[in-house]
């Protein structure tokens, strides 16, 4: 519990950090509970299309007659979910091959990093958008190509801070106590390679939204669920004459990406060794 309590003294003496997290709180909690609160479903047409906000529709319709607010707070669940799926897969992912080749070296590790390298050379918006067209739009492939073109800086953070430890007294005296490499690896090694990872893989869910974001807006996601990016896209064709549709799920993006990353920056001050010397 004190370690807990030092990490939230550590985190809070970055306002911006506090300040992203509490609008962050708030946006998972409309995500969440928003659907009770305002009960129109998303999906149906209930007004005249592109109607300009009014008391029944407080943020207008799209271009099929659809309540925008109902969509904005729909979108939150979808952008969110798999912001986080994504992040978390190109985590664990990206730890699985770092951990492995910055434990082992040689030329386990020669292979895995050139591995990396290839997928660090390919535009990781187009291989996405190559993924996805080999496979039919849906929310699992969505998903899957984010977490498979994000993965390689976490591998190679991962390896770096597995290169750092292996070689410590107490990975040798563990060594020396008969533990096998596994055990090392996951129960000693790993604790002490995480708050870097944790940092990253938090600025990953933004980078996850935002991709998520650019493959709605060219058509390339599951058309049966609405996102922030879908609705953009959607109000694109009327931007001249209807610029709310794209505005208002553009600047939900925008506060939410910006709150990730402040709240990014308050673990990376509340986790970083050196400043925590300080």
């Amino acid at each position: 519990m004190s370690a807990l309590a030092d990490f939230w003294r550590r985190f809070r003496r970055n306002s911006a950090a506090v300040i992203g997290l509490v609008f962050l709180v708030l946006i998972v909690a409309v995500a969440i509970f928003g659907p009770l609160l305002y009960s129109v479903d998303p999906y149906d047409m209930i007004g005249r299309p592109s109607q300009p906000p009014s008391p029944r529709f407080p943020l207008g319709t799209d271009v099929s007659g659809r309540d925008i607010l109902a969509g904005l707070i729909g979108g939150a669940r979808v952008s969110l979910l798999i912001g986080l799926v994504a992040s978390l897969g190109a985590t664990v992912l990206g730890v699985a091959v770092g951990a492995l080749a910055g434990y082992r070296g040689g030329w386990l590790d020669t292979f895995l990093m050139r591995l990396t390298d290839f997928f660090l050379t390919i535009p990781s918006f187009v291989l996405a958008v190559v993924i996805i067209a080999i496979f039919s739009p849906s929310i699992v492939t969505v998903t899957g190509a984010i977490a498979i073109v994000s993965w390689p800086p976490v591998a190679r953070l991962a390896r770096a801070e597995f290169m750092a430890q292996r070689d410590r007294e107490y990975v040798q005296a563990c060594r020396a106590l008969g533990m096998s490499n596994l055990e090392i690896a996951l129960r000693q090694i790993l604790p002490n390679a995480l708050p870097p990872v944790i940092v990253v893989s938090s600025l990953l869910v933004a980078t996850s939204i935002l991709t998520e974001s650019g493959l709605s807006f060219l058509g390339l996601a599951d058309p049966d669920l609405i996102s922030w990016g879908y609705m953009i896209g959607v109000g694109r064709t009327v931007l001249r004459t209807a610029w709310w549709m794209s505005a208002i799920p553009g600047a939900a993006i925008l506060v939410t990406v910006l709150c990730i990353n402040l709240v990014g920056e308050g673990l990376n001050d509340a986790l970083n060794p050196r400043l925590q010397q300080r």
